[in-house]
């Protein structure tokens, strides 16, 4: 899996931070808030998924989302204050909540002590990935982001989001290396589908999120493990 990598690159939500179910919750809120409705929260999770991979060309697939559920839900805001009443709500799980997945810093920590380069290669708003950074204690008491990290790439640094290959590409251009040289750690099969798209070889990750995904990404991706647990022994 390791041998002849140089270059690591790892998705976060659902990958290293347990936080697919976290936003659940959030648009579970927005949509009470906004329209006075209760949504199953797998129903919530398959609606987001699927709008944001039809609205992937656009220059904001999430603001396009906020005009999906005003629509849907008859809310009453534009989607413009849907987004940020969205924002709003998220920053206490953000904060207080969202936790790294079990054994995920030592994990990191290995691989940086072996000498691996490793990137942050995500989807999420940079806004999202600093509230990481700077007021998640949950994650800042196991792991250093930047200290970790050579590279952090968000939303704001591509134009197409997975399962365009455009962020892996970006970053294995970055370092200068070749598609041999680089593996890619997901757990969803939209960022499956991006690792395949670029060439580069994939692990996949177990998130209970994406159990009804499984099978299709047990398929796509050249390594399958259920938590970091496995892979450390391999140090």
């Amino acid at each position: 899996m390791f041998e002849q990598k140089k270059l690591i690159c790892f998705d976060l939500d659902g990958t290293l931070i347990d936080s697919v179910g976290v936003w659940n919750q959030v648009d579970a809120a927005l949509i009470e808030q906004l329209s006075a409705k209760k949504v199953d929260l797998f129903q919530i999770q398959a609606e987001r998924d699927q709008s944001l991979k039809h609205y992937k060309t656009y220059a904001d697939p999430y603001l396009q989302y906020c005009a999906y559920l005003k629509e849907k839900y008859e809310m009453l805001l534009s989607p413009e204050q849907i987004k940020q009443q969205r924002y709003e709500i998220s920053h206490y799980f953000l904060d207080q909540v969202i936790d790294l997945k079990p054994t995920v810093a030592e994990f990191l920590y290995a691989l940086k002590q072996q000498g691996f380069i490793l990137a942050l290669t995500t989807t999420t708003s940079i806004n999202n990935v600093n509230r990481y950074r700077k007021n998640n204690v949950k994650i800042n008491q196991k792991m250093n982001i930047d200290e970790l990290f050579s590279l952090v790439l968000t939303r704001e640094d591509v134009e197409n989001i997975k399962p365009h290959p455009e962020m892996y590409l970006k970053a294995m251009q970055h370092f200068e290396l070749n598609r041999s040289e680089c593996l890619i750690f997901e757990d969803s099969l939209i960022g499956v589908e991006a690792a395949v798209n670029a060439g580069i070889d994939v692990v996949a990750v177990y998130d209970q999120y994406s159990q009804h995904e499984l099978e299709q990404i047990k398929q796509k991706a050249q390594f399958y493990v259920e938590d970091y647990a496995q892979l450390l022994s391999d140090f």
